[in-house]
Parts: structure tokens; sequence; C-alpha cells
């Protein structure tokens, strides 16, 4: 049996640079840094479950799998491909699709867990 984390914590978040060419992220305004943990899965694995972090500025990127997304902290405004806007707080939950292009206003830095869905395992 395989031993895996119960729960997500705060704690020991790495850096997850927009830098990395793999990530397909472009910064829009500011200088957004995020940060996480993977709990569940790998880049390469159908399924991923953690927690990210990031603080505020805006970017655009585009998703690698079907994700679930609870907000824990902080404030964003997700801005859709057709152009609608939403905006989440703490308790939010909301789902992206892979493919999906969407911009990321992030207006306080937010903390949220998430769990990707990849059916192809090519979230990495």
């Amino acid at each position: 049996m395989t031993a895996y984390h119960l729960g997500s914590t705060q704690e020991d978040l790495q850096d997850w640079p927009f830098d990395n060419p793999a990530s397909r992220y472009v910064i829009l305004e500011g200088t957004p840094r995020a940060s996480g943990r993977i709990d569940r899965g790998n880049g390469t694995a159908h399924h991923r479950l953690g927690i990210w972090r990031c603080t505020p500025g805006a970017f655009e990127c585009t998703e690698r799998g079907d994700e679930l997304q609870t907000i824990i902290s902080g404030r964003l405004k997700l801005v859709r491909g057709d152009g609608s806007t939403e905006a989440f707080g703490p308790g939010d939950s909301f789902f992206t699709l892979k493919g999906e292009r969407v911009q990321w206003h992030i207006e306080e830095t937010v903390t949220k867990v998430f769990f990707t869905h990849d059916p192809d395992g090519d979230n990495d």
C-alpha cells in the first residue's frame, strides 16, 4: 500500500516559477509568484491533488487538465476565453477545463487546494 497525505496543510510549499517554458504562462500585470505542493500524483499522472499559492498580479495560462479548485484564502478574478468574468474568495469552488485559456487576476494572495484530472496524463 502506498502512503500518502490524507490532508493538506499550507506548509512546505516549493516555488513554482512562471518562467518555466513548460508552464505556458504569460504574465499580464505585476510580478506574481507561485508556490505549491503535489500531495498525490505527479506531473505525468492522470490525477493530481495539492495546494497552490500565488501573490498579486495577473497571468494567462492554458489549463492542463480538468481541475476542481477551492479557495482557502485570498481573492481573484477569472476571465474565461468567452470574456466572462467571475470573482472568487475563501470557501468558493470552481472548475476549469483542460485546454481552456484563462486569465487569472490575483487581487489578494490566493491559497487554493486543487484536484486535476487529465485522462491523457500529459499535465506535466
